[in-house]
């Protein structure tokens, strides 16, 4: 088929032409930015924690009166032991932040003490020798800690952890070599920790946007907060009984001191509701983002379809006189078809590049990646497909206009 004619035709209709190649360059643009951003929060929603999610849960707890460091000491260890010998637990400890909280606790990490610009930053976690048995993490180098290494920490007590145990992302960050463990680092303090342990994964406290570049980088010290307000317990069920094991551990902390508060809403909390928390955001900006390709797809089809049908309507004539002539339904179809096809390729030529300035100033404005080709070459495909489905409706009416068409009066 020669494309002088279509060529011509199109240049007789400039302003359609040119409006629906705006518009296709202008869904690329955003349907292949928006495609990135939505892999990109589903990559973040499916982050591993590194813990037991189906069986863990977590409990927010104020004594009701505010405690010495000694007196909250003793109620937690009378918490523990309440909490232990419940049938359907496994085991509980303290702890200040957990994974894919609202804390958020994080050290840069140095290798040097007069180190100026940090090598990292790790969330930075407490807890005791029952932290990896309750969570559920995978110690796959190194030891656990001692009992005797276990130091309570006051409101405003300062201690300076000896040793630490550090996730293998963590671990392969600051000794790519993987010779990390019985190594030292800082953690804005004075004395160097050693590594004595590292885990497989442990996820950090927070998953905000600024705290992706140090994800799953975290680190454990030996130290069990003793605040006088509140504490929380991490709680590891036993399988397949984390629900029953909620409902009694919440009647058995108020049997031992109703004075204690814990919220009925937000006071005892599954693992998998906080994940769903932490993540809200980022389903929510998955979804919308889906949402506007879906639309902005449909209206270029639309717009498609109705320009070819219009374009249709307009050319009856010609198209009986090309018929007349003994031009076949293959021709005419082909002619729409290559129509279009020469206009979605003019779109994607310049949605190209409103795509990748769309992406610069996404990265400058909202520290968003670099949008990877592959993205740009899978929109251009989805568009080339778009504009073939939508004009094939309008295109084979065309082919079936008779050529009796030729002898009407324009």
């Amino acid at each position: 088929m020669q494309i002088h004619p279509i060529l011509a035709a199109l240049r007789r209709h400039k302003a359609g032409t040119v409006l629906i190649a705006l518009q296709i360059a202008l869904t690329l643009a955003i349907v292949c930015n928006a495609l990135f951003i939505i892999d990109q929060r589903l990559a973040h929603i499916s982050e591993p924690s590194g813990v037991d999610e189906a069986n863990l849960f977590v409990i927010k707890n104020l004594w009701g009166e505010q405690y010495s460091t000694q007196q909250a000491v003793e109620r937690i260890e009378e918490d523990l032991n309440t909490l232990r010998q419940l049938p359907a637990v496994q085991d509980a400890t303290p702890v200040d932040g957990y994974p894919m909280g609202t804390t958020n606790e994080d050290n840069f990490i140095t290798m040097k003490p007069d180190q100026r610009a940090p090598t990292t930053d790790a969330s930075f976690y407490t807890g005791d020798d029952h932290f990896l048995r309750t969570f559920g993490l995978k110690l796959i180098a190194g030891r656990d800690f001692r009992p005797d290494e276990i130091e309570n920490k006051g409101l405003r007590d300062s201690i300076v952890p000896p040793v630490a145990i550090i996730s293998k992302t963590m671990a392969d960050k600051i000794y790519p070599n993987g010779d990390a463990l019985g190594k030292t680092f800082y953690a804005m303090t004075p004395t160097p920790i050693t590594i004595i342990g590292i885990v497989e994964t442990l996820h950090r406290m927070d998953v905000s946007t600024w705290s992706a570049p140090y994800t799953g980088e975290s680190m454990l010290t030996p130290v069990r907060m003793a605040m006088p307000i509140g504490i929380y317990y991490a709680v590891r069920a036993k399988p397949g009984q984390r629900d029953v094991a909620m409902g009694e551990a919440r009647k058995a902390l108020f049997a031992e001191n109703r004075m204690r508060i814990i919220d009925p809403k937000d006071g005892i909390l599954s693992f998998t509701e906080i994940r769903r928390r932490a993540f809200d955001s980022d389903r929510g900006m998955a979804i919308l983002m889906g949402i506007i390709c879906l639309v902005l797809l449909a209206i270029t089809a639309a717009g498609i379809v109705g320009l070819t049908s219009f374009w249709v309507g307009q050319r009856r004539r010609q198209i009986g006189v090309r018929r007349a002539l003994g031009a076949t339904h293959r021709d005419i179809l082909n002619y729409f078809m290559t129509e279009n096809l020469l206009i979605s390729l003019g779109g994607v030529l310049i949605g190209v590049l409103l795509t990748f300035g769309l992406n610069l100033w996404l990265v400058t404005r909202f520290t968003l990646n670099v949008l990877p080709l592959t993205y740009v070459l899978g929109g251009i495909v989805i568009l080339l497909l778009l504009g073939q489905g939508a004009v094939l409706a309008p295109a084979l009416r065309a082919s079936r206009v008779p050529p009796i068409e030729a002898t009407r009066p324009a």
